[in-house]
């Protein structure tokens, strides 16, 4: 059979590595800067655009979509070409692909700052940024879908199902969550609301975790580790076990993001069970990658890029067996809101993604430049500081959320909490978090030390933007009858294997979500909820805007220890309005949900004026800008009617007249301040804000027995 020649794409994949770089510098900086806030507040430098509440999901969506997501596309342009025997289908589609990337992460670096956000985490972007970022994950599907078709490989590789599981489920994902009522072309409201809004946002942050920051990454090593470890994958049959039950119990495990709040407990269970389930096709995956260096241990000594991997592999298996621990709900009930979340988060995003980029990227810049590494001392040490990087991360982490959480809940012997004020327990753990900031400054200078050492590898060869080959055509469909013959069968079928793909991944989300949104009885409705005034919407908007849920939950779960500081634990019925939930996963502050009616209107005033003042020793930035900015009155009648078209009850016609309502409420505002001898016009967007924090928590009785200052 005569032999076909062709080339293989390799600019589209440096094109996607300098991306990778680029904004693995920028996201890690600002994540440093975020961690740096948190100890000296001086660092949000007074500006509205760098403050904590803005800028860390800056890092966020820095590190997922930019560096992670360009590191994913540059592997997969990579190895899918290699592994299918076949250029990608589209140079067109590849360029579209890559510029449509690139300038969606350039409408985040503009947008979150100035606090364009819908606050949905790791969905932030708003409602026009999301269509394209569907058109362009279509164009990257179309491309992928299309080289496997056109492939001159007959099998598909485990690293292909991977790839193609990551395309499927991360559309379904984005599509459902990002349903959003426009009010204008930057602002626009979730079409859920409160207990549904949540299950949908949770579906979607878990498996964005899952389908995003995983599922590529074990398909991206199921292709390099078995190439720089010279060893074949240790067991086929392990990889489709650990492929098919991955995707399959991933979808479910959402709902242990909403453990012990005002979810439907089934849906709580439902979540525990599917996430321990998880630990075996998890291990499944570390395994089957730690054994496959069987024989090539002695190399791991030497090999910087087997150092990567083999620390990336451990770390997810880490991950992977602490997330589901963490669902159980007597561990979650110490480990939830504090910092030991942001330590295992971190453990999977630099241990697991962060070395598997740096491994992926060691290996291929020097074939693609057909050079060697420039410094292999400089890799290297590389590892090692980032390996010191994580642990001076991690470490403290861990220790700072043990230490909340048990300063959360103690009781002295008379039956009270011993540390009333919360920001008691924020002021003892600051070291720790000077200690976080430490082991990310190690981490990023371990990838400023990885830049130099590529771009002199670069230097030092010559790229090869046409990587000349030749293969056989595709040949007849023979399937083997040995040894997993049926999935050979199912192999060769890449549009039925995307269906029976597309089928697994749906079928949890189904039965989780659909009886939430039917069945009435999962959220009891409370007839003296009513929805929020014109002036608490648009103070609704400003928490938002700034980002406050980044550091405040409203969210009182049922544990003595938070009825006590807060009152009254949180009714599903309570959050029908809330267009979207607010319900935060991250208590650096104290939980607000009963916050209203607690403090004075003047001290509320002079909290977000000078926070320190009045909590002294409070980590909060202050907010001068909200004193001179007014609120934009003329988007009033398009607020209220966009709620109202997703289900708020206002009635017909009331845009016309919510001003007048909306300037009678901010004069009684302005009164109350002004006895306390404060003078302030009544449009200033910090009369607004006020509005809204002091209705939280009052449509039903409430008991405020607790101080809760900060």
């Amino acid at each position: 059979m005569e032999l076909e020649k062709f080339s293989y794409d390799n600019k589209i994949v440096k094109a996607f590595i300098i991306a990778t770089v680029v904004f693995g510098l920028v996201g890690m900086l600002v994540g440093l800067t975020a961690a740096i806030q948190l100890v000296y507040p001086i660092f949000n430098f007074d500006l509205q655009y760098t403050s904590f509440g803005r800028i860390r999901p800056l890092h966020t969506n820095a590190i997922i979509f930019a560096f992670v997501g360009n590191a994913m596309f540059a592997g997969v342009y990579y190895s899918m070409q290699r592994l299918l025997k076949a250029r990608m289908f589209s140079d067109k589609l590849s360029w579209i692909h890559f510029w449509g990337w690139q300038l969606i992460i350039v409408a985040a670096a503009v947008t979150l700052p100035l606090g364009i956000t819908t606050s949905k985490e790791y969905a932030e972007l708003e409602w026009p940024i999301d269509i394209a970022i569907t058109l362009i994950w279509v164009v990257f599907g179309w491309n992928m879908i299309g080289t496997i078709i056109k492939r001159r490989e007959r099998h598909m590789y485990v690293a292909i199902w991977f790839y193609i599981a990551t395309f499927i489920t991360v559309a379904v994902l984005h599509v459902v969550n990002s349903f959003e009522m426009p009010v204008t072309f930057l602002k626009s409201y979730s079409w859920y609301a409160g207990v549904q809004d949540a299950l949908v946002q949770w579906w979607y942050g878990h498996n964005a975790v899952a389908f995003f920051l995983t599922t590529p990454f074990l398909g991206l090593m199921y292709y390099f580790l078995p190439k720089a470890a010279n060893r074949p994958v240790y067991s086929y049959r392990l990889s489709i076990i650990h492929f098919w039950s991955l995707i399959f119990i991933y979808i479910w495990a959402g709902p242990h993001h909403l453990l012990y709040t005002s979810l439907p407990d089934w849906a709580q269970s439902l979540g525990t069970v599917f996430s321990i389930m998880l630990i075996a096709p998890s291990w499944g995956g570390m395994l089957n990658g730690l054994m496959t260096l069987r024989g090539a241990w002695d190399r791991v000594r030497e090999d910087a890029v087997l150092k990567f991997m083999v620390v990336a592999v451990t770390a997810y298996g880490m991950a992977t067996l602490e997330g589901p621990l963490l669902s159980l709900k007597n561990v979650n009930a110490i480990a939830h809101f504090t910092d030991w979340i942001v330590a295992h988060v971190h453990v999977g995003g630099l241990g697991w993604n962060g070395f598997m980029i740096f491994a992926m990227l060691y290996w291929v810049v020097p074939r693609m430049w057909k050079t060697t590494l420039y410094s292999p001392r400089l890799a290297n040490l590389h590892f090692w500081l980032g390996t010191l990087g994580i642990i001076f991360y991690a470490l403290p982490m861990y220790v700072s959320g043990v230490v909340q959480s048990l300063m959360w809940k103690e009781f002295n012997p008379d039956g009270f909490l011993v540390y009333k004020n919360f920001l008691e327990t924020t002021v003892q753990i600051l070291p720790l978090h000077a200690l976080r900031a430490t082991g990310g400054a190690l981490y990023f200078t371990g990838a400023i030390i990885m830049t130099y050492n590529l771009i002199k590898t670069a230097y030092k060869g010559s790229f090869v933007a046409n990587e000349e080959t030749e293969a056989a055509p595709l040949a007849p469909d023979y399937v083997a009858t040995s040894g997993g013959w049926h999935h050979r069968l199912l192999e060769h079928k890449p549009v039925l294997f995307t269906v029976l793909t597309l089928i697994a991944i749906l079928i949890g989300g189904a039965i989780e979500m659909v009886p939430t949104f039917l069945l009435k009885s999962n959220v009891p409705t409370i007839a003296s909820v009513k929805p929020y005034t014109p002036l608490e919407v648009h103070g609704r908007d400003i928490y938002i805007r700034e980002g406050c849920v980044n550091c405040h939950t409203q969210m009182v779960r049922p544990f003595r220890s938070e009825t006590e500081r807060y009152g009254e634990y949180s009714k599903a019925g309570e959050f029908v309005y809330d267009h979207p939930f607010l319900w935060g996963s991250k208590r650096t502050g104290p939980d607000l949900h009963r916050v209203g009616g607690k403090y004075s209107n003047s001290w509320h005033y002079n909290h977000m004026l000078a926070p320190d003042a009045v909590s002294t020793g409070s980590i909060m930035p202050a907010y001068p800008w909200l004193f001179e900015q007014t609120v934009n009155k003329e988007l009033t009648a398009a607020k209220i009617a966009a709620l109202r078209r997703i289900g708020v009850p206002y009635e017909e016609g009331y845009e016309v007249i919510a001003n007048e309502d909306l300037d009678k409420q901010a004069e009684e505002i302005t009164k109350t301040l002004k006895a306390d001898g404060i003078e302030v016009t009544p449009d200033a967007e910090i009369v607004a804000l006020i509005s809204y924090l002091q209705r939280l928590g009052k449509d039903i009785k409430v008991n405020t027995t607790a101080e809760n200052k900060e």
